[in-house]
């Protein structure tokens, strides 16, 4: 093979020597013995120019290989006819050139054909059909690539793409690769969602996107899916939990009985009867059905082929029951599924819920926001509208197992306490007719009524700044002149009393400048002097209410400033002003009318049996009068009459606390006294003065 290979290249390399050689022979020569040309050229397509040396003419050789392709026109090679590079790649020509004389010689020309893109891919099979069982394994092949492959005639390589026309089946299906045809399973079948579905196969001369010019085939696969028994039985109704509706969920089944009572027909569940199908549909496979749990005193039973649930004796207490019911395929027992069913064991209701009326009246705003009250119509238009069920069977009537809800209208809802609530905003006048249901949870009885709610247009008022500003100044001249209607009141209740605690106040600082400091200090030194001046007097000075001042102690520049007080100054601080000392005068006469002083110095013979207290130095020996003196022992005295001064001090405090109008004007008047004398006896004179003949020359001067 190797010695072949070599001669046939020899051969092919002298060939083209010799026809090289030969066309730069004289007589004749072409510009390229070896030209190319693309497909589908039209007829007269120049091949080659021709050169002639003078005296020779040129002719196309007859009958040599492909003569019938080519004609010469004046000094050019032209293509008689269109050339197609599927069936023809090479042209071969031979011109002959000769003169007068008889002399020749011969060109061979060898024309290439180019091929164009001019074929489009070919499936052998434009339109397929595949069915596919629901149960197929994914990645499993559903059409094999012989089946799909394309050609093309111009030998191009085939890029393939497949799509599909039915939505929401997109992604089941998918090819191996660009250039590999083959369809395999991408994603399980759910017979549930679709049953079948239609692809569409692309062949391509060119990739996807390109530039060129691309010649594309197509071929339509339509795929059948045959269900198969892969699913178990599901109970009605139920709820999907997931996108491609595979897992449904069913709800407990609820139920309800009397005590005591045996029902002969099926028992009433909610949401519905026990139902149980088998999720593939096309099989459709017989179920039957079996309490499986919860019945131990075998109180309920179920129909194998219905699923009715009916009773076989009574139930003797309120406890519920919690029945589970099986589902299960006749012809694989491993396709079950189980419900709940819950029955409830209540007594005996013997009156259904009800309304008071049949209708009512409502109202509501446009505009206002969702879960906004509807208001009453025909009572108070403040009320917010409540409507509740009565129920004959408690006994005020208030059934607490009544639920609400309205039947015919998404615009309002209802709270389980009866009020009516906008479900939505509402944007344009209108009356809107709803229907209330009442509904006993536990009986399952209900009762309706019709609700007419009118939605209306609000008036808005709307205030100005001007009227807000109105409205301050009136509301602030109400508050003024609440302020001196208040102060007003005030003062005329407490105004004496605030006086009294001011004056109190004041006068304690006062009186205990005053104090008798100079009486302790004088007591034994001056005391008999005193007294010895005052016996020489032959009177007994005259004491006027005066009430004790406590001792207390100041620091002595206190003191020393209040005595350097004139008295008139004192006298002014303390006495109240004109008009109520007037007052206070006056009343202190009524008063004296009807009540005498113990301290009198009158020593008149008008009141018999009358008694005075006088302080011993007041008391003249000689005038006769029949006294009791207390004696002032030194040893004992000073603290008898400390504690005889510290209680009448009390005692005339409280007093002054009681009646501080009449009691201060004397305090005052005391003060005065105080200051003028600076000491004082430490023993009292008792004296009686019952006898007649005891007033003496000197009692009346005094």
């Amino acid at each position: 093979m190797a010695v072949s290979h070599w001669l046939l290249t020899s051969v092919l390399f002298l060939l083209l020597f010799i026809t090289e050689v030969s066309a730069q022979q004289q007589g004749c020569s072409v510009d390229n013995s070896r030209p190319s040309v693309h497909e589908n050229n039209l007829p007269g397509h120049v091949v080659t120019t021709i050169h002639l040396d003078p005296g020779f003419t040129v002719m196309i050789r007859p009958n040599f290989l492909d003569d019938s392709f080519f004609t010469i026109q004046g000094s050019e090679l032209q293509l008689s006819q269109s050339v197609d590079y599927e069936t023809t790649t090479l042209l071969m020509v031979s011109l002959i050139c000769q003169n007068a004389a008889g002399q020749s010689n011969v060109l061979e020309i060898h024309v290439t054909i180019l091929n164009e893109n001019d074929n489009s891919p070919v499936f052998k099979q434009t339109n397929l059909t595949k069915v596919v069982l629901e149960d197929t394994k994914v990645n499993a092949t559903i059409l094999a690539r012989e089946n799909l492959s394309a050609s093309d005639a111009d030998l191009d390589i085939i890029f393939y793409e497949l799509t599909t026309i039915v939505p929401s089946t997109d992604g089941y299906f998918a090819i191996k690769g660009v250039n590999n045809p083959e369809i395999y399973l991408q994603k399980a079948l759910n017979y549930e969602k679709f049953n079948s579905t239609t692809l569409v196969l692309y062949a391509r001369d060119r990739p996807v996107g390109s530039l060129e010019e691309t010649n594309t085939a197509t071929a339509t696969i339509t795929i059948f899916i045959e269900q198969t028994d892969n699913r178990s039985p599901r109970f009605l109704p139920c709820n999907f939990i997931n996108a491609d509706k595979s897992i449904c969920i069913s709800s407990p089944y609820i139920g309800r009985v009397n005590i005591s009572e045996m029902s002969t027909e099926p028992l009433i569940l909610q949401p519905g009867p026990i139902y149980a199908i088998d999720p593939d549909y096309s099989l459709n496979e017989k179920i039957v059905y079996s309490i499986v749990d919860g019945d131990a005193d075998q109180v309920f039973s179920v129909d194998a082929d219905t699923g009715n649930l009916t009773m076989n004796k009574p139930a003797t207490s309120l406890d519920s029951y919690l029945l589970q019911v099986m589902a299960t395929q006749v012809n694989n027992i491993q396709k079950y599924a189980i419900a709940s069913v819950q029955i409830k064991v209540i007594k005996k209701s013997n009156h259904p819920p009800r309304f008071e009326s049949g209708s009512y009246k409502g109202k509501v705003f446009v505009g206002l926001d969702p879960g906004s009250f509807v208001f009453q119509a025909d009572g108070d238009p403040s009320t917010p509208l409540m409507i509740t069920a009565l129920d004959d069977d408690f006994p005020n009537k208030f059934n607490p197992n009544i639920e609400y809800y309205i039947e015919n209208s998404a615009d309002f809802t209802v709270t389980r306490d009866g009020l009516i609530l906008t479900n939505v905003m509402l944007q344009t006048p209108k009356t809107v007719n709803i229907q209330l249901i009442g509904k006993d949870t536990e009986s399952l009885q209900e009762a309706s009524t019709a609700i007419t709610v009118d939605v209306i247009i609000a008036i808005d008022k709307r205030y100005t700044a001007q009227d807000m500003a109105i409205l301050g100044g009136t509301l602030a001249a109400l508050l003024l002149i609440a302020l001196v209607f208040l102060g007003v009141i005030i003062y005329k209740h407490y105004g004496k009393s605030v006086k009294y605690l001011i004056r109190k106040k004041f006068s304690k600082e006062i009186s205990t400048g005053y104090q008798n400091q100079s009486y302790k200090q004088d007591e034994h030194q001056n005391g008999s002097t005193k007294q010895h001046k005052m016996l020489e007097n032959g009177s007994v000075q005259s004491l006027t209410y005066v009430q004790e001042q406590p001792e207390l102690s100041l620091p002595s520049s206190n003191t020393q400033e209040i005595d350097s007080l004139p008295k008139a100054s004192i006298a002014s601080t303390i006495i109240f002003d004109k008009e109520e000392e007037e007052e206070e005068m006056e009343e202190e006469i009524e008063r004296e009318k009807e009540v005498k002083s113990i301290l009198k110095t009158d020593r008149s013979m008008a009141d018999d049996g009358y008694k005075a207290v006088w302080f011993k130095t007041d008391v003249d020996p000689d005038a006769g009068e029949r006294v009791e003196v207390i004696e002032d022992n030194a040893a004992d005295g000073d603290d008898d009459s400390d504690q005889d001064l510290q209680k009448n001090e009390e005692e005339e405090e409280e007093e002054e606390e009681e009646d501080y109008d009449k009691a201060d004007h004397h305090r005052g008047l005391g003060v005065s006294f105080a200051s003028e004398s600076s000491s004082l006896p430490a023993a009292k004179v008792i004296v009686d003065l019952s006898r007649t003949d005891a007033v003496t020359e000197d009692d009346s001067d005094i």
